[in-house]
């Protein structure tokens, strides 16, 4: 079969910001990449940046870090099942001796099941290192499946992986379980600062919070879901900074809460699936490289702390351009406005 050539596709990238973080686990002030045809949003996004700034900076809290693969077997019944499912709870060392014969960073951190019938679907959860871990799980699992037919040579193979992992796909279980890096990011907004910058005030904010974002949702069949636009911001960081881009499925499933604090707006970002990585596919690009390196997450560290750090700035990225597009649609006509003049 012929080979055909591999070229590049280009997308307009603009860094913004600075966008200023601040807490236990980051404290700094970088701009951001953001490659994305959609050009509002590096304003939109800058808007955010400046208010969260003025306002003291973003505080962002990684709240878990794992990674799945769900794979899927079968028995010949529920109670055989059953059994297969409590003995490997109870083996988790053993396994784990497997899965270092697969790689130095991976390791297995949790166990879970769902048996439906005689099927059993089991969720492997691994710490990656500084990958995103999609390859390093399913490499686990390859490893893995052998060793529990060895052991339990009633089950067989059916898959290597049963969707319940979940990847790339709109589910509960991701920000029930974990897939990804979790990441709150909260900002505390003056209320002289919210009418001078966003041109609206931390009620207005709270009201559309609670009528678009949450009862919206609702109303539409949404699923984990109450934000405005967080896939915008993680395609463009994603693009940027060489990640999958089709993880912006869960990634995007996330939660916007908002509060007025006396005079002032507390407003929230929680994504609980970020998958993204600092090193491993797509990182190979001269672009890619550089970006990863200006936002300081190319550094002697220990393992995954790198891809800790890129994901908070990835969580601050996404507070800034929820806040902006936020106070935009408080304002009739504003957006619009806005997308008119700066795209025509």
């Amino acid at each position: 079969m012929k080979a055909h050539k591999i070229t590049t596709a280009s997308v307009p990238m603009r860094h913004v910001g600075p966008i200023k973080v601040i807490g236990a686990d980051l404290e700094d002030e970088l701009m951001v990449p953001l490659a994305t045809y959609e050009t509002p949003l590096w304003h939109s996004v800058g808007r955010g940046a400046r208010v969260s700034k003025l306002a003291g900076g973003i505080r962002a809290t990684l709240i878990d870090d794992r990674m799945s693969r769900s794979i899927l077997l079968e028995a010949p019944d529920a109670g055989v099942a059953l059994q297969a499912v409590n003995g490997l709870k109870a083996r988790l060392p053993e396994l784990n001796a497997v899965v270092a014969e697969s790689s130095r960073f991976a390791r297995l951190i949790g166990l879970n099941s769902q048996i439906v019938a005689n099927l059993i679907y089991l969720r492997l959860e691994f710490s990656t290192g500084d990958a995103s871990g999609h390859n390093m799980v399913t490499h686990a699992a390859d490893r893995l499946f052998p060793w529990i037919l060895n052991q339990y040579p009633r089950l067989r193979y059916v898959s290597i992986s049963g969707n319940y992992c979940s990847d790339k796909k709109a589910t509960a279980v991701n920000g029930i379980l974990g897939r990804g890096k979790y990441v709150v990011t909260e900002v505390l907004i003056p209320r002289d600062l919210c009418e001078r910058r966003l041109k609206t005030t931390p009620a207005k904010m709270v009201e559309l919070n609670v009528k678009k974002n949450l009862i919206g949702t609702l109303v539409a069949g949404g699923l984990r879901s109450a934000n405005a636009h967080y896939a915008n911001m993680l395609l463009g960081f994603y693009l940027a900074t060489g990640q999958d881009a089709a993880n912006i499925v869960e990634g995007s499933q996330g939660i916007v809460h908002a509060e007025v604090r006396g005079d002032d707006l507390y407003f929230s970002a929680t994504l609980p699936n970020l998958i993204l990585g600092s090193v491993g596919n797509g990182k190979g690009l001269d672009f890619v490289e550089d970006n990863l390196r200006r936002l300081g997450c190319k550094e002697e560290r220990e393992p995954g702390d790198n891809a800790r750090r890129l994901a908070i700035w990835c969580a601050a990225t996404v507070l800034c351009g929820e806040l902006s597009l936020l106070a935009a649609q408080t304002n009739p006509g504003e957006l619009m406005e806005s997308h008119l003049k700066l795209e025509r």
